[in-house]
């Protein structure tokens, strides 16, 4: 009988090389909250063992290095008991503190906390005392809608235990099928100035300093994090009440009129009217199909090169507004800037070009202009769309699914996602920058009901 093979180190994607940079090293921390006491350590880590995860072939490699420094994946034995954490002691000595502050300021701490690299990159932190565990998964094995797609595999719907969850369905977005003449000419147009826009700020330009502004470095200082909870019927009333638009337009609106509230509370000094604040943000390039079938493909075991990063990089303005009476006008505006990004190739531009430089000159180029570019803006923003109806993990339904990741050079970094009516946007600040990140998550969810007054104003008209 022949002897099998050992499996040869599978060599890593350029953009998972990007991720395990030193100045751009990023964890994804999933924090849930759910509504009865964590199961036991044992049936936590039985369901483990019979989970997807223990098939992956991403979390159950570690990273290695060749000869030459460039980094693979190398199949190994999965030990839980090194993967699986628990923490029984309460979190904060106050007891006082809430469940949501105490998770929270975990959260924080972790996002100054690397994983160890002589393991599979994930780790599962049961927080007993809190009803809440947090998944860290590493960057490098997968982006937000393949990660996404792995946790919701491991969950049941809370109506029908047999049935894992679904995402809803999302519009193809750049991917058209036919374009007009005008639409083409659009894209040239658009492509190319926000070519030269991410050109220019990955050389000299920079958004002017603001009581929001981070800057080189400051990754390394210590964090807070707030949650801003939005009601997703509100932003579907916003969305209505603007013809045309989108929950990421109603999205962008809340951020540039809640950044306004928050610097007219802070700023000493007055700033001049129209200060731009721009935020870079990641754009999913996947086509519909591989997004919705994600659950089905790793529930069947089918594990393929879809399963890691796939998304560009684009970056959206918002503007400070002293006195914008109309509540509504920051919709406006965000669909207008929105619209146009949608008609540019900035998102693949990006994609392509850094994973053309990851994959010819080195991982360390890519991440130094990366890093650039996050210098020279303001804020990070995310937006994962959740399944609609809850869901349990274990049994256990589910309260929150909160997202946040590593430091970056940013001072604020805001990861929002979607879950059954409500969206939690995770608001990561640099506490030396922003001491009250409560009172920036207060102005972005009083940014909302001001539009959604508005919005019922307008239809009762």
């Amino acid at each position: 009988m022949e002897k099998a093979e050992p499996e040869l180190p599978q060599p890593m994607t350029p953009a998972g090389r990007l991720f395990l940079q030193n100045r751009m090293n990023q964890v994804i921390n999933c924090a849930i909250i759910g509504e009865q006491p964590p199961s036991s350590l044992d049936v936590i880590k039985t369901n483990f063992k019979n989970s997807i995860i223990f098939k992956h072939p991403r979390f159950s490699s570690l990273l290695v290095h060749d000869s030459s420094g460039r980094e693979h994946w190398k199949r190994t034995h999965i030990d839980i008991d090194r993967h699986v954490i628990h923490l029984t002691a309460p979190l904060s000595e106050d007891s006082f503190t809430s469940d949501e502050d105490a998770v929270n300021g975990y959260l924080a701490d972790l996002a100054s906390t690397p994983l160890p690299t002589d393991k599979p990159l994930w780790e599962f932190h049961v927080i007993q005392a809190h009803n809440a565990a947090v998944f860290r998964v590493h960057h490098a094995l997968g982006d937000g809608v393949s990660l996404m797609s792995i946790f919701l595999s491991c969950c049941r719907n809370t109506e029908d235990p047999t049935q894992t969850p679904e995402l809803p369905a999302l519009s193809d977005g750049a991917f058209r099928k036919r374009w007009s003449l005008w639409q083409l000419v659009c894209l040239f147009w658009f492509s190319l100035v926000y070519v030269v826009e991410l050109v220019m700020r990955l050389l000299w330009r920079r958004d002017q300093t603001t009581a929001l502004s981070g800057g080189a470095g400051v990754e390394d200082w210590p964090r807070s994090l707030a949650t801003a909870r939005f009601r997703l019927h509100d932003m579907k009333t916003v969305k209505r009440a603007v013809p045309g638009a989108t929950i990421n337009d109603v999205l962008f609106g809340v951020i540039s009129r809640g950044f306004s509230r928050y610097l007219d509370s802070r700023c000493t000094k007055a700033l001049d009217d129209g200060v731009q604040l721009t935020g870079v943000a990641m754009v999913n390039l996947r086509r519909q199909p591989e997004f919705q079938d994600l659950c089905r493909m790793i529930e069947n075991g089918e594990f393929g090169l879809e399963m890691g990063n796939k998304f560009g990089m684009i970056l959206l303005p918002v503007y400070y507004r002293k006195c914008d009476l109309n509540p509504l006008g920051s919709v406006k505006k965000a669909k207008e800037m929105i619209d146009k990004k949608k008609l540019s190739l900035e998102a693949f531009f990006s994609y392509k070009l850094l994973h053309w430089i990851t994959a010819f000159t080195g991982a360390k180029l890519a991440s130094f202009l990366n890093y650039r570019v996050v210098c020279n803006t303001t804020f990070t923003i995310s937006n994962i769309v959740g399944p609609k109806e809850k869901i349990s993990l274990s049994g256990n339904p589910l309260k929150y699914i909160r997202v946040t990741s590593s430091s970056l050079p940013h001072a604020i970094t805001m990861h929002m996602i979607s879950y059954a009516g409500f969206a939690d946007m995770q608001i990561l600040v640099a506490k030396d920058l922003i001491p009250d990140p409560k009172s920036l998550a207060a102005c972005l969810e009083d940014a909302l009901l001001e539009m959604k007054e508005a919005a019922d104003a307008s239809v009762k008209i």
